[in-house]
């Protein structure tokens, strides 16, 4: 991969490879933005960047890069959430090299996935996918051997901010002491749930939401979409090429969300305590990770819905459906209301992440929505 594959991001991109010319790469860098930003897409292009180089042997190069196409470079190293499946013993921590196959089937498919889909691709059902501490373990080992080819080594690590504590910990030291020609490369989502003294080693990326031109081009280049489809699909993206290709996904996740949504809403506007009862014990069925998407999808919608007030088209990223509905929702999405309701989703999600009893959790959601509804 390269980074002309990387959709958008030209900023990064040139600074990414000004770094390597100047011969000043840091030990580890840390690539944080919004899903869909293309964070993974950067890491993965910076990393082959880094291990196939500018190499005079034509026959060594072609051969770097046929591995690197297959991302079985010995060279690179992948570190990433798993989950304990029921086959494995009740004393096994689970490790990156246990899906392996997985991964690289998903990594084949493109670097722009979701963490939904990596759980997928994982056949979990209920379970949270962390990093563990054996994991930080088995880093260690493999980063300190020579490099195969006397160049870089690159570590890739998605999703720091699943490690436990215990693997926070290993890691922390690991970058206090890195190997030598040693690149780790973070690709985080949630920062803010990293120790501040991992931060505090590592150089930040931010990467920014893609030019809505930039994702309109590979709409029309990589999807033959038509351009005025691809406009209205660019500006519903927020910036997002996962939620470009989701929004061409006549199935996607977010239609039935948006029909929870919907449910939810109206039984609180009724007042129907019984069936929002029955609502809490269905979603509390997804599972927690399908269920903290979900939140995050409600909360989205909420801001939507108070900005659908203000009449202008310019203001509204909305699919069609989501639109029809908010025509006569979102006159209770109101100054008195939405940031209470946000903020009621968003304790919801991190109460969720906290293992804390679904049923429970959406029940008492709901139960406070009757209220807030009626703010005006």
């Amino acid at each position: 991969m390269d980074f002309s594959e990387v959709i958008g991001q030209e900023d990064a991109k040139q600074r990414l490879m000004q770094m390597v010319k100047e011969d000043r790469v840091p030990h580890a860098l840390l690539f944080c933005g919004p899903e869909g930003t293309g964070k993974m897409a950067l890491a993965m292009a910076f990393a082959s960047y880094l291990i196939a180089g500018d190499r005079t042997d034509a026959a060594a190069t072609a051969n770097t890069l046929a591995m690197l196409r297959k991302w079985e470079h010995p060279d690179l190293h992948f570190s990433y959430p798993t989950i304990k499946l029921p086959s494995m013993g009740s004393d096994h921590q689970p490790v990156s090299s246990d899906f392996a196959k997985e991964w690289h089937g998903m990594l084949q498919q493109g670097a722009y996935f979701t963490m939904s889909q990596w759980m997928g691709q994982m056949g979990a059902t209920t379970q949270q996918a962390i990093i563990t501490g054996a994991e930080s373990d088995e880093l260690s080992r493999v980063l300190a051997l020579k490099s195969s080819q006397g160049g870089y080594k690159v570590a890739v690590i998605w999703r720091p901010e699943r490690m436990n504590l215990t693997s926070a910990n290993k890691l922390l030291k690991l970058l206090e002491e890195p190997p030598l020609g040693t690149v780790f490369l973070m690709v985080c989502e949630e920062p803010e749930k990293l120790l501040e003294t991992i931060i505090s080693r590592t150089q930040r990326i931010d990467v920014k939401r893609i030019d809505d031109a930039a994702i309109e081009q590979a709409l029309v280049s990589q999807r033959g979409i038509d351009a005025d489809a691809a406009h209205r699909v660019a500006r519903i993206a927020h910036g997002s090429w996962l939620k470009a290709l989701e929004s061409l996904d006549t199935g996607n996740e977010n239609r039935e969300f948006l029909s929870m949504f919907q449910m939810l809403m109206r039984l609180c506007y009724m007042r129907n305590v019984k069936d929002l009862k029955r609502w809490s014990e269905v979603v509390a069925g997804y599972g927690r990770e399908k269920e903290r998407r979900m939140l995050t999808y409600f909360q989205q919608q909420v801001r939507e819905n108070f900005m659908f007030n203000f009449r202008n088209p310019e203001l509204i990223y909305m699919t069609l459906e989501e639109e029809n509905f908010a025509k006569n929702f979102a006159r209770f999405i109101n100054e008195a209301n939405v940031i209470e309701i946000n903020e009621l989703f968003e304790r919801a999600s991190r109460d969720i992440g906290q293992n804390a009893n679904s049923k429970v959790v959406f029940y008492d959601v709901a139960l406070k929505l009757i209220v807030l509804l009626l703010k005006k």
